[in-house]
């Protein structure tokens, strides 16, 4: 039966890409609005080894579809084939300039700008709100409550925190909130949403054609300005300058300044310390690994949703809801990533998967953190955690600072690798098997009760399978 679940994985993974769910998920991600206004003009032309090629009619479809979507779409593609690394385009009707104008024309009819700041004379509108990312269905928990209520604050009292600066991992939510701030704001005020990456294109964009003034002119005139992934703008001396200037003018007009970043301001790599020193001068707030409770909700309300979209039913039953909550605990992006796996091999082979089929269709990922995580890993991240040396782990004392932390590191040791209770015994100071049963039945107890052990837990976990003890 295994060696037939395995065949059935392996071909799910050697199929062409069926363009039909490809385009389910870019509604179900975007919008039905975005889907058939630009998402819906893509045609599937063929598959290669590492990439797909697809057809659009015009330069100027596919330029907006390359600036505001490509790497989303390409992340839902990759959810069905890892091995797809990039997305190349064809266009129908090279020589049919005035499609590209109608285009334009329709941005215009189709979506209310009169309050979106977008820089002119280009035909790439910069702002990146998505009518679908909005407070109300940002799913909320424990890790990501302080970031939320701060955001749902500045919503509603421009200025309030300024800058509102939140940090977290790659598929915590942060651009989700960013946009819902965006969201509020935008019928009463002036509001520009791009990312830094995009920011920086921009700025050199405008230094080539001598139309600085211009750039100045859009991004000093908002009224809420949003920033996307500020630690892409590192190394960039020139850009950060105008950044800096950009920054302070939009303070002192009392704009409203929000940015998102994967790492506190102070931990910014090769940004000018008077930018860090602006951003720590405002509200600081962080989105933690969501806990356990969040990722179950978040599953609920996911399959919830597919439900709605589509006519089979996926009846996920409770064992694998706890299985996925207790096993993806790195992003919500991966969890998400999950189960749209999970609902694709549904939707192929006609059959909810039971939990053995689910374990070989996310194998790769469940087994994602299995050669790198060590039992000296694991004592690295607790003692940064805990604040203790590691000669005070593995030391024989048995001060009540050190046996919490060593019995965590023994029961992390014991669910993150494979080494058996004698190997993990040894790796701790020669301790006999039977204290790290010992250890890990107490923590096992603990848990069953204690909240805040738990919420250690979970973040410790994420730490070591990200391998990020240098960010503790």
């Amino acid at each position: 039966m295994k060696n037939n679940l395995n065949q059935n994985s392996e071909q799910l993974s050697q199929k062409k890409i069926d363009w039909n769910i490809i385009q389910d998920n870019m509604r179900e991600k975007f919008g039905e609005d975005i889907f058939q206004s630009w998402l819906k003009k893509i045609s599937f032309v063929d598959e290669f080894n590492n990439y797909i090629l697809i057809s659009v009619s015009t330069r100027f479809i596919r330029d907006w579809i390359t600036s505001r979507y490509l790497d989303q779409i390409l992340q839902i593609i990759k959810n069905y084939k890892k091995g797809i690394d990039r997305i190349e385009f064809t266009i129908e009707n090279s020589k049919d300039h005035n499609k590209d104008f109608e285009d334009l024309k329709n941005i215009s009819e189709n979506q209310d700008n009169r309050n979106i700041s977008f820089i002119k004379d280009s035909f790439l509108q910069y702002n990146r709100i998505d009518p679908n990312k909005n407070f109300s269905n940002f799913i909320l928990g424990q890790s990501n409550k302080l970031a939320f209520e701060a955001s749902k604050k500045v919503s509603e009292d421009i200025a309030h925190y300024n800058p509102l600066y939140i940090y977290g991992g790659v598929g915590m939510g942060k651009t989700h909130l960013l946009n819902a701030i965006g969201l509020s704001l935008k019928e009463k005020n002036k509001v520009m949403f791009i990312s830094a990456e995009r920011f920086m294109y921009q700025f050199v964009k405008s230094i080539k054609s001598n139309e600085m003034v211009k750039f100045k002119d859009y991004f000093r005139n908002t009224d809420v300005l949003l920033i996307d992934d500020i630690q892409f703008m590192n190394g960039k001396e020139a850009m950060q300058e105008e950044f800096f200037h950009t920054f302070n003018a939009l303070i002192e007009k009392g704009s409203q300044i929000i940015i998102s970043g994967d790492r506190p301001p102070n931990k910014l790599l090769r940004i000018q310390e008077r930018i860090k020193s602006r951003f720590s001068g405002g509200l600081v707030v962080d989105i933690q690994a969501p806990d356990y409770e969040l990722r179950y909700k978040i599953i609920k309300s996911k399959i919830d949703y597919l439900n709605i979209l589509n006519s089979n039913q996926l009846n996920i039953s409770e064992e694998i809801y706890k299985f996925l909550s207790s096993e993806i605990t790195t992003s919500i992006r991966e969890l998400v990533g999950a189960l749209n796996r999970i609902a694709s091999f549904a939707r192929i082979y006609n059959k909810t998967p039971n939990i053995s089929e689910v374990k070989i269709i996310l194998k790769d990922l469940l087994n994602l953190s299995e050669n790198k995580v060590t039992i000296d890993l694991i004592q690295t991240v607790v003692c940064k955690f805990f604040k203790i040396s590691k000669n005070e782990m593995l030391s024989s004392r048995r001060s009540r600072y050190l046996v919490r932390p060593r019995q965590t590191a023994i029961y992390l040791s014991k669910i993150l690798t494979s080494k058996s209770l004698p190997e993990i015994g040894r790796a701790f100071s020669n301790r006999d098997h039977t204290t790290v049963i010992h250890s890990v039945r107490t923590i096992e107890k603990l848990k069953k009760g204690d909240n805040e052990l738990n919420n250690n837990i979970d973040n410790l976990k994420s730490k070591i399978l990200y391998n990020k003890e240098n960010e503790i």
